[in-house]
């Protein structure tokens, strides 16, 4: 039924429990697994541009980290070794869309809540936008009350 999962991340704790239960699920059907992080280009254009290039390096340091939990977590399931990883830059959501039919994705999972989940006009909007707009399922996994990211931890 599902041949090909993509996994969309930001490295946030709600991504990072999709990426869990995409990787069941990924298991469960013996599918290809694609993990996807998508570099903001609205938020690095809306900064000063004296902070571009020091907030580009910081989304690719965390599109780092986040595609490298990926292939930790499916590295844990001796079955699940083989992840393609991918890095794109623009809108999210179109992103993730693009991406996920370009590669004839059987369903896109992503969290519910990413970097921006405090605020409360961000929550869930690219979420939102990838169930609008995706022609394929998407899973969308939250992150549990209580849950904190550990992203947010680092100090």
């Amino acid at each position: 039924m599902f041949e090909t999962v993509v996994i969309a991340t930001d490295g946030s704790g709600s991504a990072q429990r999709a990426v869990e239960a995409a990787l069941d699920l990924a298991d469960h059907f013996d599918a290809t697994v694609h993990a996807l992080y998508v570099v903001d280009s609205g938020e690095v254009e809306s900064t000063p541009e004296e902070v571009r290039e020091e907030l580009e390096r910081a989304l690719a340091t965390t599109g780092g980290r986040a595609l490298s939990f990926v292939r930790e977590a499916a590295a844990a399931d001796a079955d699940d070794d083989d992840i393609i990883t991918a890095v794109r830059a623009g809108d999210p959501a179109d992103e993730i869309c693009q991406y996920a039919a370009e590669n004839d994705a059987d369903v896109v999972a992503t969290g519910t809540r990413g970097r921006h989940g405090e605020h409360a006009f961000l929550l869930g909007s690219v979420a939102e936008e990838i169930v609008r707009q995706a022609p394929m399922p998407v899973l969308t996994v939250r992150q549990l009350e209580g849950e904190v990211n550990p992203e947010r931890e680092l100090v």
